[in-house]
């Protein structure tokens, strides 16, 4: 939801409390309401009420548009002239920022990136209490981030942009991929060198169980499948099942 605010304060965040920070001036954390601030200019037309309006960051305003639009019609389906009209700015405006809406789509993954390898790193919490504790909490985070931030997700792993084309958007889906692949390091390092399994493979092999398992049972959508357990108690299973085929978890 897009909160438009033309005194510059946003209840929403107000209420929320201290740990919410305003879009703009930190990250947004539990909570999908965004605020946009405008500043309105005084009527030069002779009083006949009407005005018109600046927005004070228009870069995340078409970047919020894009979320709403991104949940409402999928990756492919908005282009920039409707990111404009939602953020109510000129259908020129956003080509002061991005040159087309595979660009703002891009902007959005990156932004998703940052936020999941953010999720990510707080789960992972250094391998404490123990690695293979913190490696399950891992698996949980990378569901609970795919449920709470669907349109980002969808952003990142549905856009279908090329990588090449978009270096920022590749390096910060690098970024969180080496979480996991730093948390893998350690898991395998509780066994002697020479019974290690490679640690590539392994994050390898646990994203694509936690992604799978994220796509199939935990988006909301028509192609979402039921699941006679809840998904993160599947990923525990699979993981420990996996763990346990490397020697990594008591059998």
């Amino acid at each position: 939801m897009i909160l438009v605010n033309p005194d510059l304060t946003c209840p929403a965040a107000l209420a929320a409390g201290p740990f919410f920070h305003v879009r703009g001036a930190g990250t947004v954390q539990g909570t999908d309401v965004k605020c946009v601030y405008m500043s309105w200019s005084g009527s030069s037309n002779g009083g006949s009420g009407r005005r018109g309006y600046h927005h004070g960051n228009l870069r995340e305003a078409l970047i919020d548009a894009a979320l709403e639009l991104i949940s409402a019609k999928g990756p492919a389906g908005f282009t920039i002239a409707e990111a404009a009209r939602l953020a109510g700015v000129s259908p020129a405006a956003p080509y002061r920022h991005f040159r087309d809406a595979d660009a703002l789509l891009a902007e959005v993954a990156t932004r998703g990136f940052d936020l999941f390898a953010a999720r990510l790193a707080e789960a992972w919490n250094g391998g404490r209490p123990n690695p293979g504790r913190a490696f399950e909490d891992l698996g949980r985070a990378y569901l609970a981030f795919a449920r709470q931030m669907p349109a980002y997700y969808i952003a990142m792993f549905d856009s279908r942009l090329a990588m090449d084309v978009h270096p920022g958007m590749q390096a910060a889906g690098d970024r969180a991929f080496n979480v996991l692949r730093e948390a893998a390091d350690q898991v395998a390092a509780t066994l002697p060198p020479e019974r290690r399994p490679p640690s590539l493979m392994m994050a390898l092999h646990v994203w694509a169980m936690a992604h799978g398992i994220a796509s199939l049972f935990v988006r909301t959508g028509p192609s979402r499948r039921k699941l006679p357990m809840p998904a993160e108690d599947l990923l525990e299973a699979g993981i420990l099942i996996y763990l346990q085929s490397l020697g990594l978890a008591g059998g």
